[in-house]
């Protein structure tokens, strides 16, 4: 054999070598993109699951906040039916009032009137005198603890 031969074989088997070993390299970190790729899709596909959940659930409260809404007022105006009917129909005044306060509102009868009163936010006759003055916090008895 000549020696420019083996020259030529030589080359010709380096450059197989690296064509090789860049092959095998780059198929071991492509896999991790590949790897990645792949983590990065089934992220992105459970966020996309998330806020669909979060969507229905917001949708899901709204109407329930609705319907509790509407059971409220039918409720009311059932309460409100039921006390005019009372107020029609019915003779009996513990009936009548009894409705009336869970409906929140007062019943005023001609002989109730007179037991029915505005708060006043004063007292009535000589209950305070003038002359009482609150003490001062250093001539108080200081052996009793302070009240809360």
């Amino acid at each position: 054999m000549n020696e420019s031969n083996i020259d030529w074989i030589l080359a010709l088997a380096c450059l197989l070598a690296g064509i090789g070993i860049g092959a095998i390299g780059y198929h071991l970190l492509n896999a991790n993109v590949a790897r990645n790729q792949k983590v990065r899709q089934k992220l992105a596909e459970t966020e996309l699951e998330l806020n669909q959940v979060r969507d229905s659930l917001n949708n899901h409260f709204a109407q329930a906040a609705e319907l509790i809404s509407n059971i409220q007022r039918q409720s009311q105006e059932l309460q409100q039916q039921i006390m005019l009917g009372a107020d029609k129909l019915s003779d009996d005044v513990q009936l009548k009032r009894r409705l009336h306060q869970q409906g929140g509102e007062e019943l005023v009868d001609d002989e109730n009137e007179s037991s029915l009163y505005a708060p006043r936010d004063y007292a009535e006759g000589t209950d305070m005198s003038d002359d009482y003055v609150i003490a001062p916090k250093h001539e108080q008895d200081s052996t009793q603890p302070p009240r809360y």
